[in-house]
């Protein structure tokens, strides 16, 4: 934290709580250091990954004390930067890979950044200066929040930190709720706090001490090398990237393994850790228990895989009661919704991670969002090939009509389609689109809508758009939608739903296929390259045919999915019906009639807007823990 405006010194029992409630994600050794005029403070929660020795201890200083550094992450390519900053005269005192980033700094100042391959979410105070530098990694593997309260500057991995600060108020942002109903999720910088503000991927940030805030956007995705002009040259340059990137992966001083599905990419990091490693990968599955989950159990295919690259492997199995057990610590966890129920297999599969004695694994996120591994992404490309084109050149009050006379031949989704057709809005908003914008039309009181009027979700994809069309070489429509999902979907949906659960269970979760060099170098690849005839995944299965089985590439893609609806027609369905229940009569946010409906239907939807009604128990209505899932009462508190 850093004390602004000529305030108080920093609140040393503050900043020591603010670092203790986060001790899940660092259970092996806790720091502070207080500058000494007590106007900045840095804290720090480790899990001992790399150098276990004291000298990983932080906050860490460099020789003479004027840069400190207070970082969360993994930095892979530390041992190569290393000597040349020890032959530029920077004296190490340990072996971490935190040490370099300080020294990195002071050669290079903000531009240290450029330098690391890796996850990072870090704060350095340079007392030189008088200037607090904060950075966030690439794809926004590690989540980075700030706030300003009581006269500080804070900052931390977590929000429940920054709500330490009893000067923070803990109010709902409503344009940040509309958009998560869209997206599951606020866009960067809002969270769904007001007042606490996220630093969005591949961003950087200086506070002065005054308590201004300067953000800077330093990553260009379509920054990397010109693509190879033979497919030969392409699958060379696709295998030899994810190879080094794996291997990058596995330098740990802790044991390690992978969390694994029996799909295309979690086989392929087994299949290429395999290859690097004398004794077996330690790879760890989840599987579901109950009547209709069927379907959503790959544990077969993940036996098929570990098997074969004799891996040595584990499972657990988990039903809707782990679930409801866990929801409360769910919801305190995440901070903020992150409304994709995968975040609860997530969770088990790290802990059986954790209690086998395993502190680091890789996972396989990314991969469909580079190459087009998803149905619906297929089918929007389809439609943009052919419909959209077609629908567009209509003139207005035709495309209006038609929306208008199709809507109720048609559910939400596809009606949505031609409403943003008809208001000639961008097709693709992002690979997990919850309610459309008629959808909340639908669902929001009367009073929440004149709080957020003439505001749509549409704003904050048409300035991604903008953002594409500045700096994409290849304009397709495959690219945009690799582009939209790497800047939106994937650093605060799907990463953090690894980061908050991995890290709940003090399991540190590394993504292979999100390193950075790989992504760049993929971002530079049209669509006729990575999916000619719109065939899934095609680019990656050409280049990992014959590394693993083709009987795994060939298998049509079941995707990592929870069954939620088969649940909620049980006993999640009856603690869903009365939590919203109450929460509506009590709230002004959503329609009761609208909400019934949904649960009636058992649609997954509920499962979005019962997230929300109890992160607002839990953070806003300050309900503990474990009474979340007993009725509240139905006073309306707003």
């Amino acid at each position: 934290m850093l004390q602004v405006g000529g305030g108080a010194p920093v609140n040393v029992e503050l900043l020591a709580r603010m670092r203790d409630l986060i001790a899940h994600r660092g259970p092996d050794d806790a720091g502070s250091y207080v500058a000494p005029d007590g106007r900045v403070g840095l804290a720090n929660r480790r899990l001992s990954i790399i150098d276990l020795s004291a000298g990983g201890h932080q906050p860490l200083a460099n020789e003479d004390g004027t840069v400190w550094i207070a970082f969360n992450g993994e930095i892979y390519n530390y041992r190569e930067l290393r000597p040349a900053l020890l032959a530029r005269g920077h004296v190490f005192a340990s072996q971490s890979d935190t040490e370099v980033i300080v020294h990195l700094y002071e050669e290079y100042g903000a531009d240290c950044v450029q330098h690391l391959r890796g996850m990072f979410a870090f704060a350095i105070w340079d007392a030189r200066r008088q200037e607090l530098f904060l950075a966030r990694d690439r794809l926004g593997e590690k989540p980075l929040y700030y706030a300003h309260a009581g006269g500080c500057f804070m900052f931390a991995s977590e929000i429940k930190s920054l709500l330490a600060n009893p000067a923070l108020p803990r109010k709902v942002k409503p344009a940040a709720l509309y958009h998560y109903l869209t997206f599951l999720t606020p866009p960067a910088p809002d969270t769904l706090f007001d007042g606490v503000q996220k630093l969005a991927a591949g961003h950087c940030a200086w506070i002065a001490l005054d308590g201004s805030v300067r953000v800077h956007e330093y990553w260009n995705m379509f920054a990397g090398s010109v693509a190879p002009a033979s497919s030969g040259d392409v699958l060379e340059q696709l295998r030899s990237t994810l190879r080094e990137s794996i291997a990058l992966r596995m330098i740990s001083d802790v044991p390690f393994g992978v969390l694994l599905s029996g799909g295309i990419d979690s086989t392929t990091n087994l299949a290429l850790m395999t290859e690097l490693l004398q004794q077996p990968v330690r790879s760890f599955s989840i599987g579901y228990a109950g009547a209709g989950v069927d379907e959503f159990n790959e544990l077969n295919f993940a036996r098929a895989a570990a098997r074969q690259f004799g891996a040595e492997h584990h499972e657990v199995i988990i039903g809707r009661e782990d679930l409801m057990r866990f929801l409360p610590d769910m919801i305190y966890h995440q901070d903020e919704p992150i409304a994709d129920p995968v975040c609860v297999p997530v969770h088990y599969v790290c802990k059986l991670a954790r209690e086998s004695g395993t502190k680091v694994v890789q996972v396989g996120e990314g991969a469909d969002e580079l190459f087009g591994g998803y149905a619906h992404w297929i089918a929007a490309l389809r439609l943009e090939r052919r419909l959209w084109p077609m629908f567009g050149s209509l003139p207005g009050f035709m495309r209006h009509a038609v929306a208008g006379l199709a809507r109720p031949l048609l559910g939400e989704l596809r009606h949505e389609y031609l409403r943003r057709g008809a208001a000639h809005e961008e097709l693709f908003w992002g690979g997990a689109i919850a309610f459309g914008e008629a959808g909340k039309q639908a669902l929001l009181t009367d009073g929440f809508l004149q709080q957020v009027r003439g505001l749509s979700s549409h704003d904050p994809v048409h300035a991604q758009r903008r953002q594409f069309e500045a700096t994409s070489p290849n304009r397709d429509y495959l690219t945009w939608m690799s582009f939209l999902d790497l800047r939106m979907r994937l650093p605060e949906l799907l990463l953090m739903r690894v980061d908050k659960m991995s890290m709940a269970t003090s399991v540190e979760a590394r993504v292979p296929f999100l390193d950075h060099v790989f992504v760049e170098q993929m971002m530079q690849l049209p669509q006729q390259v990575k999916l000619p005839g719109l065939q899934p995944k095609h680019l990656l299965k050409q280049a990992v045919r014959g590394i693993i089985p083709d009987e795994i590439i060939d298998r049509p893609k079941q995707g990592f999915r929870v069954p939620v609806r088969q649940w909620l027609a049980e006993d999640l369905g009856v603690l869903a019906h009365d939590c919203l229940r109450g929460f509506c009569q009590r709230t002004d946010y959503f329609r009761w009639p609208r909400v019934q409906a949904l649960l009636r239907s058992n649609n997954e939807l509920s499962w979005y807007l019962l997230n929300f009604a109890l992160w607002h128990e839990l953070w806003i209505e300050g309900v503990p823990r474990d009474e979340l899932l007993v009725p509240r009462q139905p006073a309306r508190t707003q």
